[in-house]
């Protein structure tokens, strides 16, 4: 529920009065006396869902360009005739979106990059770095949860449906400082912890930070629904802090393990965190014009649509570009994520029918930007003839193709009693 309230210009009057009356909506109005230059004030409480064309009836009776209108949530109204009035008209305004003008103005609040959101950015960065290096996924989670990068890639959203060039460059800009900041933030942080505690960790054997820098075509499942989601919440008024956990899902992890990559010198991470970062966040923003757009809000005046339109599909077709061409690495990704599971179930095989027996064993991969690929096999085996490591890397490379290094770790057994 909505409150407009307007003052009205003494030339504005009979216009306002007249197109109130010809929608139908209950008003209250009153003499305005603190100036000359505006004759009442009316106050419309009304559903948010009617809010956009009452606006619209008002800017055409002359408001928008003399007198003021003021849009407020009505926590609740008491009132059996509004009820009433809701219930006769409940398909004509059960539309779940608010109004334009309401959507400029949260898009413009959450828009810019304030010092509040610095430092939560730089908090939510090295909460995730820590988490990132304790493989804590608890931790990683609780660094998204204060991460406050929903609000400017939704601004860059409506400000492209809705034409205002402004409020999109606005929050592409805070995008692109936020994740620098984010990156910038990780980097000093790992690089405080290589120098003090662990110099020479492998930053591939932590299972959070692989899982960022060798993602699966999943991960662009996962910001195509962060960025539906966030637009969905702020086209219907609904909170975005919830919704904004899971934009930064998409952003602060791999932002974060960037820097990592960068602290210890391991170009694999810091590229495959890097690409990660930039199809997230351009599937985001893609996927947000997109919702706004099929939300069909509109620029303000019927003029401005056509341009709107245009710039709109223009950027659409560029982020789809980019999003095909860094998808790819990730679609090589699945694949060869496929192809190391059937290596690992051949490898499993080949020692099923082994002679000796196998204790355990276990597999090294050869890490690159785009997946790892299996190097080595280390086998501890019981009772295996002295040749068994040449007889198991035959055999393997027969069934896979693959021409990987073999040892065999000759264990004794002793049996008492």
């Amino acid at each position: 529920m909505r409150l407009i309230q307007t003052l009205i210009p003494e030339s504005s009057r009979d216009a306002v009065i007249d197109a109130l009356e010809e929608e139908g909506v209950d008003y209250a109005m009153s003499e305005e006396s603190a100036r000359s230059d505006y004759s009442n004030i009316a106050y419309i409480p009304v559903e948010s869902g009617e809010v956009e064309r009452i606006v619209a009836r008002l800017r055409d009776a002359g408001i928008e360009r003399e007198g003021y209108m003021v849009v407020s949530d009505a926590e609740t109204i008491v009132s059996d005739r509004f009820e009433q009035r809701r219930e006769d008209e409940a398909d004509e305004t059960a539309v779940e979106r608010i109004s334009r003008e309401e959507l400029r103005s949260t898009a413009q609040n959450l828009s810019r990059s304030t010092p509040n959101y610095i430092a939560f950015t730089v908090v939510s960065a090295i909460v995730a770095t820590a988490g990132l290096l304790e493989n804590s996924a608890a931790v990683v989670v609780g660094s998204m949860v204060i991460a406050p990068l929903i609000g400017p890639a939704m601004a860059s959203c409506v400000g492209s449906v809705i034409g205002d060039d402004d409020l999109f460059w606005t929050g592409a800009t805070s995008q692109v400082i936020g994740l620098t900041v984010a990156v910038a933030s990780a980097t000093l942080f790992a690089l405080s912890y290589r120098v003090l505690v662990d110099p020479h960790l492998e930053l591939l054997l932590v299972g959070q930070i692989a899982e960022r820098v060798h993602p699966g075509m999943l991960a662009l499942a996962i910001a195509l629904g962060a960025g539906v989601a966030g637009a969905l919440s702020l086209t219907s008024g609904a909170d975005e802090a919830l919704v904004g956990v899971m934009i930064a899902v998409a952003l602060i992890p791999p932002a974060a393990t960037v820097g990592l990559g960068i602290a210890y010198a391991d170009p694999v991470v810091a590229i495959g965190a890097a690409i990660l970062v930039a199809v997230n966040v351009l599937s985001i923003n893609a996927v947000g014009i997109l919702t706004v757009w099929v939300k069909r809000y509109r620029p303000d005046h019927w003029y401005d649509v056509r341009r709107a339109r245009r710039v709109t599909m223009e950027r659409l077709i560029a982020f789809g570009i980019v999003i095909l061409v860094l998808t790819s690495f990730l679609a090589l990704g699945t694949l060869d994520a496929r192809e190391n599971a059937a290596f690992e179930r051949e490898v499993d095989a080949v020692l099923e029918d082994a002679p000796g027996e196998t204790i355990d064993h276990s597999i090294v991969y050869d890490a690159d930007v785009v997946s790892p690929t299996p190097s080595s096999v280390t086998v501890r085996m019981v009772g295996a003839p002295e040749d068994a490591a040449e007889t198991i890397r035959e055999e393997i490379r027969e069934r896979t193709g693959l021409e990987v290094s073999v040892r065999v770790i000759h264990e004794e057994s002793t049996v008492v009693g």
